[in-house]
């Protein structure tokens, strides 16, 4: 019976690793799915990974994992660009990533998202090279958050106008539709409520409840007590990066909702339509306190004896965390 002889170690490792390299490269530079000519919008601050999935979702790839794992290997460390591109019929994952990360897009997108202060959209506006022009910071809450195409040379005040404008309608459109039990008598008091519940929750089903807590507060003539009302004079909404101080909490200025009854004198970021909506339309509720409940949401409580028990559920949740 004729013995085959073994491969010397080095031809052997070859051999494993010929299949699967060239099942690579086949994945990466061979044709994909993709059945006809396609746009495909790479929304603002993606990455390689969630674009990948979204590929995969839109029938464009094979497999998300797949093409994360080849553009990391064989993609030279390219990085995906906001906008719509354009992609050809069968395009390859190779020629994907080189469109995505490219110059040309057929839309450009800037991003703004809920509770972003107007100090940081301009620096967001700024930060897009595409933009001409200056920019300063708009006035607070007269921005709706939102996603906004954009186009080379287009002056970055241009861009602000158009988020005003979108601000406007919506306010028009929720204030026209408000309900019977919000507290807000003008549509300028609804978006000075909302960008404090905006910045005090970022759970979008909390934010009626929310609502409904401060709308009791000032029905009843109890200040708000609201932390980000204490930043903003300091920080025109950016983060503040420590614990706020007693002295902060204690000072009197426009904003600061732990010295004073009633709204603030103006908005504190820029609220989204969702929170405009639930303070045009709170929830029924006897809530006047809440605490974080260590889930990312609030434990709500109607007396003060219930809430201190829940702020001391609290405290025993970030001991047990090793937070204090």
């Amino acid at each position: 019976m004729m013995r085959l002889k073994p491969l010397p170690l080095a031809a052997a490792l070859a051999a494993l690793v010929a299949v699967p390299t060239g099942a690579v490269l086949y994945g990466w530079y061979g044709a994909g799915p993709l059945p006809a000519e396609k746009t495909f919008t790479v929304p603002d601050g993606a990455s390689v990974a969630s674009v990948a999935t979204k590929l995969q979702k839109a029938g464009i790839i094979h497999s998300a994992r797949a093409f994360r794992f080849e553009a990391k290997l064989l993609g030279g460390n390219a990085q995906v660009k906001a906008g719509e591109f354009l992609l050809p019929k069968g395009a390859s994952s190779a020629q994907i990533l080189k469109i995505l990360s490219g110059a040309e897009a057929v839309r450009r997108f800037v991003t703004i998202p809920e509770g972003l202060p107007s100090v940081l959209v301009a620096e967001r506006l700024s930060a897009q090279s595409i933009l001409s022009g200056p920019v300063e910071a708009p006035e607070e809450g007269s921005l709706l958050p939102d996603t906004y195409d954009i186009k080379a040379g287009e002056p970055r005040s241009a861009v602000v106008s158009r988020m005003q404008a979108a601000m406007t309608k919506a306010l028009a459109e929720e204030w026209a539709k408000r309900g019977p039990d919000t507290v807000a008598k003008t549509p300028e008091e609804a978006v000075i409520l909302a960008s404090i519940v905006e910045k005090e929750t970022g759970k979008p089903d909390e934010r009626p409840m929310v609502a409904g807590l401060y709308s009791n507060r000032l029905r009843q003539h109890i200040m708000l007590q609201a932390d980000p009302t204490i930043i903003y004079p300091i920080t025109k909404g950016k983060p503040l990066g420590r614990r706020i101080r007693q002295s902060e909490i204690q000072a009197k200025n426009d904003y600061n909702t732990y010295s004073m009854t009633g709204l603030p004198k103006g908005p504190i970021t820029n609220p989204g339509r969702a929170s405009l909506h639930a303070v045009l339309h709170p929830a029924k509720t006897d809530a006047l306190y809440m605490v974080a409940d260590g889930s990312g949401g609030h434990a709500f409580a109607s007396t003060l004896a219930e809430h201190n028990r829940n702020v001391q559920h609290w405290f025993a949740l970030r001991r047990a965390k090793g937070e204090i």
